[in-house]
């Protein structure tokens, strides 16, 4: 199904939301906020459509994934309800399934679709290391990176004068489908480096949240790098920061994340 198909007839209005700021991080992006529920709307049917193609993985590992994802959600879910912000999560829509794929991948789509690949699952060893994988890719649907790639390709392709008017669903087919490939195997937003490296920090603070351990980040990431010397580099692996430059920003977010896990209950 084509994104075309899914808004049906009509044009959408464009508000701006030009500073949206990450409570996590301090990070400032440019988001335009009347797109949200478009985007969530095609990312569900996308969802629906890659598990229909995909065999989707029952028992103790698929458990141990909806777990590990329900306790990262809840954590997110306090945090934001500490900050006066629960609001910012009131449309997100959580699932999590693990799919059969030898592929070293996970994925989270906006508004909190959540897929796993057994392929990465020898790589993240335990539900510390699992952690690592969810709390990054939860991570990359609460910033609100979606909506800041495509906001960032409308702008890149109309020009600022659309903002403050209105696209038609062809133009924002035309721009979801570049930004988002419909029909993909892998059904990935394409992140860029500032986005993966404020996931990796995100995502470290919310599985400290949740319990777990993020002293474990440095061992999983050493093992996907390891797992990265073939012929081809993993998905996961594709757009994100240089070992060496991502394990010295972990180095550099530790100390918080391990208050966190205190705080959680976690030993120190």
């Amino acid at each position: 199904m084509r994104i075309s198909q899914i808004l049906g007839a009509g044009a959408i209005a464009l508000s701006v939301t030009a500073c949206t700021t990450n409570p996590m991080t301090g990070r400032q992006s440019f988001q335009i906020g009347s797109l949200n529920s478009e985007i969530e709307a095609s990312s569900l049917q996308q969802y629906k459509k890659t598990l229909s193609e995909s065999k989707v993985i029952s028992g103790a590992q698929a458990q141990s994934v909806k777990n590990v994802g329900t306790r990262i959600k809840s954590a997110a879910e306090k945090y934001y309800a500490s900050i006066g912000r629960s609001s910012a999560l009131a449309n997100y829509k959580w699932e999590f399934n693990l799919i059969q794929s030898n592929e070293l991948n996970a994925w989270c789509m906006p508004g909190g679709k959540v897929a796993v690949y057994t392929g990465i699952l020898p790589v993240t060893k335990n539900d510390n290391g699992l952690a690592v994988v969810m709390g990054h890719e939860v991570s990359h649907a609460l910033a609100g990176h979606g909506n800041e790639r495509i906001s960032q390709a409308m702008v890149a392709q109309y020009g600022g004068a659309i903002l403050g008017g209105s696209i038609s669903n062809a133009q924002w087919a035309s721009v979801f489908e570049k930004v988002y490939p419909i029909g993909s195997q892998v059904a990935l937003l394409k992140y860029g480096r500032t986005q993966e490296s404020e996931a990796d920090e995100m995502g470290l603070y919310l599985m400290s949240m949740a319990g777990y351990d993020p002293r474990e980040a440095i061992p999983f990431w050493n093992r996907m790098e390891a797992a990265s010397t073939g012929s081809k580099q993993p998905e996961f692996l594709s757009t994100h920061p240089s070992p060496g430059t991502r394990i010295s920003d972990i180095n550099k977010d530790l100390p918080k994340a391990l208050e966190y896990y205190k705080a959680a209950g976690g030993k120190i």
